[in-house]
């Protein structure tokens, strides 16, 4: 999977879940960037993203996170980790 498959992929899922067509994901971007990005809604993006990647996370591993390249960082890692 390429960076711009990745991100299409995941700027829907934040749009979806946040009713927002008009979010872009960069990789520095954080919570604090996006409008409605709450707890709540953070959860409904991580359940959203393990559908669509047919991947599971670990609550530690959320934790970690700083912004949305290490989300994508992540999410790339476990989809390659499913694919062995």
């Amino acid at each position: 999977m390429t960076d711009p498959e990745l991100y299409a992929g995941m700027n829907e899922i934040f749009r979806q879940v946040l009713d927002d067509d008009t979010i872009t994901l960069t990789s520095s971007m954080t919570a604090e960037d996006v409008e409605g990005w709450d707890s709540m809604n953070h959860i409904f993006i991580v359940v959203e993203i393990e559908k669509r990647f047919g991947i599971k996370f670990q609550a530690a591993e959320m934790e970690e996170l700083k912004n949305v390249g290490e989300l994508a960082a992540l999410v790339r890692e476990k989809v390659g980790a499913a694919g062995r």
